[in-house]
């Protein structure tokens, strides 16, 4: 299910449920993926009760119980705003953004985590945003500016722990 509380220009309810259908099946996972697209004040809210950062990010994903992974893998959070600028600062649609925040989020469900895989992740991100027609992903791009940090990106696009983690043997984000 896809929730717009915030419109974005050129993406549509249906446009984007179909490609977290896609997505999601591409990254392997089972269960439905919730996406609630919001401002920046409701994200600082989830990072400061889930995260303990008073302060707005990009993307969160929150993984859904281990018992019922295969009906609902969980639930991804992107601000709107955040998207927004970042597309404009990388030259392309905020509608591909938020294309590759969910993407990001449906890889952190899946049980990776950028952090501490040796660039797992970022391999398997590269790969799906081939398959799914995506200008450059949220990892590549982070690692190509680490001298030049870019206006409104957060490093804090982390899988919250509400709920537990993906089971890829890794140890979960704090």
């Amino acid at each position: 299910m896809v929730i717009f509380q915030k419109r974005v220009a050129g993406l549509t309810e249906s446009a984007l449920d179909r490609f977290v259908t896609r997505a999601r099946r591409a990254a392997g996972l089972k269960g439905v993926v919730n996406v609630l697209l919001t401002g920046s004040a409701e994200m600082k809210a989830f990072n400061r009760r889930f995260r303990k950062k008073d302060k707005a990010t990009d993307v969160l994903s929150f993984p859904a119980a281990p018992e019922i992974r295969n009906q609902l893998a969980g639930e991804i959070a992107i601000s709107v705003e955040i998207a927004a600028k970042n597309a404009r600062a990388l030259g392309h649609l905020p509608a591909e953004e938020i294309k590759i925040l969910a993407l990001h989020g449906m890889l952190h469900l899946s049980g990776y985590d950028h952090e501490c895989d040796n660039g797992e992740m970022a391999r398997r991100e590269k790969q799906l945003r081939a398959t799914l027609r995506l200008p450059l992903g949220l990892i590549e791009r982070a690692g190509e500016r680490e001298d030049k940090p870019m206006t409104g990106r957060r490093k804090s696009h982390k899988v919250v722990a509400a709920h537990g983690r993906g089971n890829r043997n890794r140890k979960p984000e704090r």
